[in-house]
């Protein structure tokens, strides 16, 4: 299992040293200390920089030789050129043209919660002990979820999405 850290590039860190924390088809041969030592050489402050962490396991043969189709390229495609059209039409007067560029006033702007979010929010940096920087990164991407699906405010279930894309922010158990 490969660890994604970037969503505006492809960029991989092992989860462990052996490489198999999490695989379900290996067993890690590294103790959970060894596994949180390992992950620690990527520093706080800069992991708080990266909007979505995703662990992405290894396909299984199953799945790759299926004929069982996939979303179609272009249903995602639309999806996503509709949101970056939301985008560049809630920020034509700001000098920026995606979510991923706001500063703090626009997240405070763009990015309100209800009482039910805030909870959750509360919840998840008090448990995954995320930074300032990080609960501006999940709001962000909450956002962008929003926009995808194309909800004007920002639902619970947007900031849970959010949230979970913040792996490398989880304890290592």
């Amino acid at each position: 299992m490969k660890t994604y850290i970037s969503a505006t590039r492809k960029r991989c860190l092992n989860p462990c040293k052996c490489g198999f924390h999490g695989d379900h088809q290996h067993p890690c041969q590294c103790t959970p200390h060894q596994v949180q030592t390992y992950r620690s050489r990527v520093s706080g402050p800069l992991m708080d920089r990266i909007d979505i962490h995703i662990e992405v396991p290894a396909i299984k043969f199953k799945e790759i030789t299926s004929d069982v189709p996939g979303e179609p390229s272009v249903a995602i495609r639309d999806r996503v050129t509709f949101a970056r059209s939301v985008q560049q039409e809630r920020f034509k007067t700001d000098g920026i043209y995606a979510n991923a560029h706001m500063k703090p006033r626009h997240i405070r702007k763009y990015c309100r919660i209800d009482a039910g979010s805030q909870q959750l929010m509360e919840a998840a940096m008090n448990r995954l002990g995320l930074s300032a920087r990080a609960y501006n990164r999940v709001l962000k991407v909450a956002r962008t979820i929003a926009d995808i699906e194309g909800s004007g405010p920002i639902a619970t279930e947007h900031i849970s999405e959010a949230i979970q894309y913040r792996s490398l922010d989880r304890r290592i158990s």
